[in-house]
């Protein structure tokens, strides 16, 4: 252990007067295997997703019938569905796989980029013309050890550009534990989730800021986790957790109490907090959508994923997904202009709030 001193920026208020409705009751779609970490969707409308014992699953989505369509030696986190059915598959330990839900066939496309190896493959996007971007959480720390990179702040994640047939090449690097990507409608630009830092990125891939990066939302009230675009172009961000007071607490002080706390058991360091919390952003990074709930029934919420009007979360360690109807911002009713939380669009914070 490492740990590096730094200031945690407090949470960003939401806009004055901004009302969040509360993310509704949840149905679940009981899986026979733990932690849906990440959820995709086939061209049926079934949902796909990796459990903890290697297997990508097919659900449908009405009835919750599960399907095992492959199985993979070690554990599935982000996909993305090719567009000849294939799925691309982060591995956590053995880096990017390509996978066929309708043989069963496995094969590992990617293991390292600029000479270093995959160490936890984490989230994979594609552009339309096939260029592949996966994020690499962290040099130091294994997924069974991912508390040990947030509580070092070492700043060690990666995202890495790869077109199949060429080296792979890192674009972005000393994320603090690089996590979900998602790419823009128009592809301009890749939004990066930096776990450790309360804070979505992003990559400009066109135009004049090519290559540049910039923020697109700071200060969030919790750790993002995996990021989803919707048809309408929302950027949708699980929260896995909420910001923790004795946490950012240590990260401002002497390195030594962080090292002492590492020093501890793993049973014995603490979890986050059970909540389910979501967020839907628009284009600029402005929030559209804060719901949220108390964990009584699911928790550690990893995927959100909006498909006709209806969100599917994933977790990192329910057995389940989790299911809810979107409900509509106050203000966006019939004949009333388009709002953010009860707050017009002319009105919404800016600076990713």
């Amino acid at each position: 252990m490492r740990p590096v001193v730094w200031q945690p920026p407090r949470p960003r208020r939401p806009p004055t007067g901004a009302g969040s409705p509360a993310l509704p009751p949840l149905r679940l779609l009981p899986l026979d295997g733990a932690g849906p970490e990440h959820l995709a969707l086939d061209a049926s409308g079934n949902l796909l997703t990796g459990v903890a014992d290697g297997r990508i699953l097919r659900v449908d989505a009405t009835t919750g019938r599960v399907e095992e369509v492959a199985r993979t030696r070690g554990r599935p986190l982000g996909m993305h569905l090719l567009p000849d059915g294939r799925l691309l598959v982060c591995d956590a330990y053995d880096g990017l796989l390509r996978v066929d839900p309708a043989t069963g066939t496995v094969e590992t496309v990617l293991t390292a980029a600029a000479g270093e190896p995959l160490n936890l493959c984490s989230n994979v996007t594609v552009t339309r013309d096939g260029t592949v971007f996966v994020s690499d959480s962290s040099r130091r720390f294994p997924l069974h050890h991912w508390k040990g990179d947030i509580l070092e702040h070492s700043g060690t994640g990666r995202v890495i550009r790869w077109v199949p047939g060429s080296a792979a090449e890192v674009v972005v690097d000393g994320l603090q534990f690089a996590n979900g990507l998602c790419l823009a409608p128009d592809e301009s630009f890749l939004v990066m989730a930096e776990s450790g830092a309360y804070r979505l990125r992003r990559l400009w891939l066109t135009g004049d800021r090519a290559g540049a990066t910039d923020l697109f939302a700071d200060r969030l009230p919790g750790f993002p986790d995996n990021l989803t675009t919707s048809r309408d172009g929302l950027v949708w961000v699980a929260l896995a957790g909420p910001r923790n007071a004795l946490l950012d607490s240590l990260h401002r002080h002497h390195p030594a109490l962080r090292r002492a706390l590492w020093a501890l058991p793993g049973a014995l360091l603490p979890d986050p907090r059970r909540t389910t919390h979501v967020q839907g952003r628009d284009a600029q990074g402005r929030l559209v959508h804060d719901l949220r709930r108390r964990a009584h029934n699911y928790h550690l919420a990893t995927s959100a994923l909006e498909h006709n009007g209806t969100l599917y979360l994933g977790s990192l360690v329910e057995p389940a997904i989790a299911t809810a109807p979107l409900p509509s911002a106050p203000g966006d009713g019939p004949g009333e202009p388009p709002g953010v939380n009860g707050v017009p669009r002319g009105t919404r914070s800016s600076g990713g709030g």
